[in-house]
C-alpha cells in the first residue's frame, strides 16, 4: 500500500519525496503477553492510519516517530509489523497521537475560511500599477493603511506572473544590509559575503533578463538609505522595483529633502498613489465574498470595514461570529457580528 501527497498540516515542512509504504504480505508475528490477535490486528489498523497521515502532511517516518514520541527503530519495526516486543503499549501510543492530530484537524476544518483573492478597485490599481513597473521598468510605490489588500495583491501578482520576486521587510531588517538579506533569499542567492551580496543579487537579477520585478512590501520599515539602493537595481539591472507599506511611506517620501540623494530616487519613481481607506463599493464586494447580503449586517460591516484594519478588520469579525453560530448549529445573526466585533475589542463602530 502506498499513498502520495503534497500538502502539509500544522505549519510542518512539506517532503514530497515521503513515501510510506505497508507490507503487502506481512511475516507471521508470533503471539504472547500484548500480542493477542486483537493487538495485531489493531497495530494494522493504525498503521495504515499513519502512513495517510504522513503521506498527507508530507512528514518522514523519522518526523512521526518524534512527534509520537517512540525511538525510530522502534517506529520503524511496529510500523513495518517486524517488533517483536509488546504491541499494546505502542499501540496506545500511536492511538493517542492520532487522535489527537485528528481533533486539531477537525478544529482546523471547523474555521472559516476567507474569501480568496478578490479584484477590488484597489486591488486593480495596484495590479496595474506592479505591470507597468515590470514592463517599462522603473519604480512604483503604493501606500495603503493596514488590510487594504496590498500584500494579497502582490502575493497574487507574483504568483500568475513569471520573474517577480517579493521581498518583505521587517523592523528587524530595516538596514540596507538587512533589506538585501532578504531580496537574496527571494532570489534564491546564497553569498555569506556581506559586501559582495549587491552584486550577487545584481548579477542574479541581470540573468533573469527583461521583465524583472522586484517587489518589496512594508517598506515604511526601511531606513531611508535602504530605499535608496533599490535605485541601483533598476539602473543598472534593469529591473522594476515597487515599493509596497502604509501611508507613513507616503508621507515619509513627502518630507525627504531636494538633496542630491533623494533627488535622485524622486525622478526615477513612475507613478504613487496613496490610498488611506477602502471605498464603500470594495467593502461590498469583500462582504459579498463572504456571502453576506443582509443589508443591516451589510451596513454593520462596513461601519466596520472604515476602521483601521479595513477588510483585516471585517474578516475576523466574520469568523468569530461564524464560529459562534457553528457553536450553536444556526445561521450567523447582525447580533454575532456586534458581539464579536465587541468581544474582539478594537474599537467602536461610529
Amino acid at each position: 500500500m502506498s499513498l502520495s501527497s503534497s500538502t502539509s498540516f500544522n505549519g510542518a515542512s512539506v517532503n514530497p519525496g515521503t513515501t510510506w509504504t505497508l507490507p503487502e504480505i506481512e511475516a507471521p508475528i508470533a503471539e504472547g503477553p500484548g500480542r493477542t490477535p486483537v493487538d495485531i490486528t489493531r497495530r494494522r489498523e493504525l498503521a495504515a492510519r499513519v502512513a495517510e497521515q504522513g503521506e498527507n502532511n508530507g512528514w518522514s517516518k523519522a518526523e512521526v516517530a518524534r512527534r509520537i514520541g517512540m525511538p525510530d527503530g522502534t517506529f520503524s519495526q511496529w510500523f513495518s509489523g517486524k517488533y517483536q516486543g509488546r504491541l499494546d503499549g505502542h499501540n496506545d501510543k500511536v492511538a493517542n497521537w492520532l487522535a489527537s492530530v485528528e481533533e486539531i484537524e477537525a478544529l482546523a476544518a471547523a474555521i472559516p475560511v476567507s474569501p480568496p483573492f478578490i479584484r477590488t478597485r484597489i486591488s486593480e490599481e495596484i495590479t496595474d500599477m506592479l505591470a507597468s513597473a515590470q514592463m517599462m521598468p522603473t519604480i512604483i510605490m503604493a501606500t495603503c493603511e493596514a488590510g487594504m489588500g496590498k500584500t494579497t495583491t502582490a502575493k497574487r501578482y507574483a504568483s500568475v506572473n513569471g520573474n517577480v520576486h517579493l521581498a518583505t521587510i521587517s523592523p528587524h531588517t530595516k538596514t540596507v544590509h538587512g533589506m538585501l538579506s532578504e531580496i537574496a533569499e527571494a532570489l534564491d542567492v546564497m553569498q555569506p559575503n556581506a559586501s559582495k551580496l549587491v552584486r550577487s543579487i545584481g548579477k542574479r537579477l541581470e540573468r533573469r533578463g527583461a521583465g524583472t520585478l522586484l517587489i518589496i512590501d512594508e517598506c515604511q520599515n526601511l531606513v531611508d538609505d535602504a530605499i535608496n539602493q533599490l535605485r541601483h537595481f533598476t539602473d543598472n539591472c534593469g529591473c522594476g522595483i515597487a515599493l509596497l507599506g502604509n501611508t507613513e511611506t507616503y508621507s515619509r517620501f513627502n518630507r525627504w529633502s531636494d538633496g542630491p540623494k533623494y533627488g535622485q530616487l524622486r525622478r526615477r519613481i513612475f507613478k504613487r498613489i496613496r490610498r488611506d481607506r477602502p471605498t464603500q463599493e470594495d467593502l461590498h464586494l469583500f462582504i459579498q465574498a463572504w456571502g453576506v447580503t443582509e443589508p443591516e449586517m451589510v451596513q454593520f460591516l462596513t461601519g466596520v470595514g472604515v476602521k483601521p484594519g479595513a477588510f483585516g478588520q471585517v474578516d475576523m469579525t466574520i469568523k468569530l461570529a461564524r464560529l459562534t453560530a457553528q457553536g450553536s448549529n444556526r445561521p450567523m445573526t447582525l447580533a454575532d457580528l456586534k458581539a464579536a466585533w465587541s468581544n474582539r475589542d478594537v474599537g467602536a463602530i461610529e
